[in-house]
């Protein structure tokens, strides 16, 4: 089966060590680091201080590349490009680290919300955004698909990302009867709630979850539509100084009707 056709079927890719993805990690690994340090960015630090969020903390330009450093290239920017077809303007990434004890209580979670992440590992779909003290859920981020690309060495129960396999099929399905018969320049508007959190209810049900554990310089390509988390911190975890870091690009579509009718 080719790798194309693997992405669609599983809703996801994953991608060995190559040489240009690991330049980029490499060089990507110092500004990470600052990023989680830097007292602009202290608000990105969640439960309890084991999650740090760091939603557009990499300072690369619209093609992916940081200063002084090398291109983002490599065998997961080629499907991107090639097989996807998609040459999208990039923003800055994402630097999503975990730390050990991930997760504990916060504040800003309610114990429902912090069980369902120690639980099932806060599984979502990204681009719904909660709303309002009833946390709401509405699209507002058409993301055209999700690259992470692992900066850091870690022990494979150090907090890895999940995914439901095949549970992007499920939850177009959802999307597309939800937002039928509305204009798309009204499905910001809509809310998504009960119908999105009935689909994750089937996804648990009837997908498989699957633990990605991830070295320096691999990368996993994620369908936009496909439920995904990251697992707690085990007991006997270990991870480099920096801690569990993945660097995710997560751009836009100019459209947000490609959101439903893309691939």
């Amino acid at each position: 089966m080719r790798q194309i056709d693997t992405f669609f079927s599983d809703g996801f890719l994953r991608f060995p060590v190559d040489a240009a993805t690991l330049a980029w990690a490499r060089h990507a690994l110092a500004p990470a680091a600052s990023a989680t340090r830097d007292p602009a960015n202290a608000a990105w630090l969640r439960c309890g201080g084991t999650w740090f969020v760091g939603v557009d903390a990499l300072p690369n330009d619209p093609t992916g590349r940081l200063p002084g450093g090398p291109p983002l290239a490599g065998e997961a920017m080629s499907i991107v490009t090639d097989a996807l077809g998609l040459h999208l303007p990039l923003h800055r990434a994402q630097v999503s680290v975990c730390y050990p004890g991930y997760p504990q209580p916060s504040a800003e979670e309610s114990e429902a919300a912090y069980s369902f992440r120690r639980n099932r590992d806060a599984a979502h779909v990204d681009g719904l955004l909660a709303e309002g003290p009833e946390k709401r859920r509405y699209l507002r981020e058409p993301h055209a698909y999700i690259l992470g690309i692992t900066l850091t060495e870690q022990s494979a129960d150090a907090a890895p990302l999940t995914v439901w396999k095949g549970s992007h099929r499920i939850m177009k399905q959802m999307f597309a009867a939800t937002f039928a018969g509305k204009a798309p320049e009204t499905w910001p508007e809509v809310d998504v709630t009960a119908a999105y959190q009935e689909a994750r209810r089937r996804v648990f049900e009837t997908c498989e979850r699957l633990a990605l554990p991830s070295s320096p310089g691999e990368a996993v390509l994620v369908h936009r539509h496909l439920v995904h988390g990251v697992a707690p911190w085990g007991e006997q975890a270990t991870a480099s100084p920096e801690g569990r870091m993945i660097a995710y690009l997560r751009p836009v579509f100019p459209s947000i009707r490609d959101w439903i009718e893309a691939p």
